[in-house]
C-alpha cells in the first residue's frame, strides 16, 4: 500500500503568465507558496481484478478505459497500469476553492503510482507529468504553477521559458520573515465555487487573439512577480501587501469573471478594516480570497469578514512537496 501527502498552494505574485497562450510568446515569472493543506492519495493492490477508484463517488470497473474520473484514467495509461488497483483520494478542503487541488491530486496520484512500480521520480518530472496529462492530455486551460508547487513544495519562484522549461528557485526567507508571513496573512473562504476552466479559458482566448488589455495586464502582473519577489528578500512585507492590491487590480482586468460586485464590497470591506491589500487565490470569481494585514487590526479584521459569512483557513507554510507517507 502507497500513501502520498501533496500539498495546496497559494499564489504570491505573477500568476497567469505561467498559462501557454502568454510564456510561449513572452515567457512567464510568478512566485507561489506551498501551505500545511493536502490531497492524500491511497494505492493499493486489489486481490480482485478489476479497479476501484473512490473519490466523491465510487467507481468500480473492469478496464482502465472505463473509468469515468478523467485524471486517474489518464494517469493509469500513462504508466501502463491497468487491473487489479485501488485507489482513494481524501483533501482537507473541497475543490475549485482556488489552492490548486486539481493538480495536487495529478501530482499526488502519478507520486504513488510511481511508488507502487517501485520507480523513483524526480519532482521536475512529476510536475511535467501532470502538466502532460491536465493539460496536453486533457485540454485543462490552466499552467504549470500548480503542479510545480505541489511537486516541489516551499515558497518558490518559477521561471518559464517560451519553450515550456521551468526553471525553480526556492525563495530565501528568514524562519522569522515566514512566520510574521503566517501570522499577517488571512485566508478566507467566500464559499462561492467557481470554474477555473471558465475563467482561464476567456484568458487564454483573449492571449490568443492578442487582446491589447489582457495582455498588457499580464505584462504588469509578471513584473508585480519579480517585485513581490525582491519585496520578501528583503523582509519588506508592508510592500508585499501593496503589491497584492496592484496585482488585484491588474488581475481584474483579464477576465469580467475574475471579480464580482460582492467579491469587490468584500475587498473595500477589507481594506477599509486594516488589509494593505489581498486578491482571489486562482483563476479567480470565488474560493479564498488572500489579505495581508500588518497592524493591531487583524482580530477585528477576521471578525468583520466573519460577519460577511467568510470563513478562515489558518495555515503554514509546508517546506515539502509531495511526498510518500506509506509505502507497504
Amino acid at each position: 500500500m502507497i500513501v502520498t501527502r501533496t500539498p495546496l498552494r497559494i499564489p504570491l505574485g505573477g500568476g497567469g503568465t505561467d498559462l501557454p497562450s502568454y510564456y510561449r510568446r513572452y515567457g512567464g515569472f510568478l512566485i507561489s507558496a506551498a501551505i500545511n493543506r493536502y490531497v492524500y492519495i491511497v494505492v493499493n493492490r486489489r486481490f480482485e481484478d478489476n479497479i476501484r477508484v473512490s473519490y466523491s463517488q465510487t467507481e468500480i470497473v473492469d478496464r482502465v478505459e472505463e473509468i469515468e474520473h478523467p485524471i486517474v484514467r489518464s494517469a493509469l495509461k500513462l504508466l501502463n497500469m491497468d487491473t487489479g488497483l485501488e485507489i482513494i483520494s481524501i483533501a482537507d478542503l473541497p475543490a475549485s476553492t482556488g489552492l490548486g487541488s486539481s493538480s495536487s491530486f495529478t501530482v499526488g496520484l502519478l507520486h504513488a503510482l510511481h511508488a507502487l512500480k517501485r520507480e523513483a521520480i524526480s519532482p521536475q518530472d512529476l510536475a511535467e507529468e501532470a502538466f502532460h496529462i491536465e493539460v496536453e492530455v486533457l485540454g485543462e486551460p490552466i499552467g504549470k504553477q500548480d503542479q510545480y508547487l505541489a511537486a516541489f513544495g516551499g515558497v518558490v519562484c518559477l521561471e518559464i521559458g517560451r519553450d515550456g522549461y521551468v526553471r525553480t528557485t526556492p525563495l530565501e526567507m528568514s524562519d522569522a520573515l515566514i512566520q510574521e508571513f503566517e501570522h499577517s496573512v488571512i485566508l478566507m473562504y467566500t464559499g462561492l465555487k467557481r470554474s477555473a476552466a471558465e475563467v482561464l479559458a476567456e484568458e487564454s482566448g483573449a492571449l490568443g487573439r492578442e487582446e491589447a488589455l489582457v495582455t498588457e495586464s499580464l505584462h504588469v502582473i509578471k513584473q508585480i512577480g519579480v517585485q513581490v519577489k525582491e519585496a520578501l528578500e528583503s523582509d519588506n512585507l508592508n510592500l508585499f501587501g501593496e503589491l497584492l492590491d496592484y496585482h488585484w487590480q491588474a488581475k481584474k482586468q483579464l477576465s469580467g469573471k475574475v471579480s464580482s460586485g460582492l467579491l469587490d464590497s468584500w475587498y473595500e470591506l477589507a481594506k477599509e478594516h486594516g488589509a494593505l491589500g489581498g486578491k482571489v487565490m486562482g483563476a479567480g470569481g470565488g474560493g479564498f480570497f488572500m489579505f495581508y494585514c500588518d497592524n493591531g487590526d487583524k482580530a477585528r479584521l477576521r471578525q468583520v469578514l466573519a460577519a460577511q459569512g467568510l470563513k478562515e483557513l489558518r495555515f503554514l507554510i509546508e517546506p515539502e512537496g509531495s511526498k510518500v507517507l506509506i509505502n507497504l
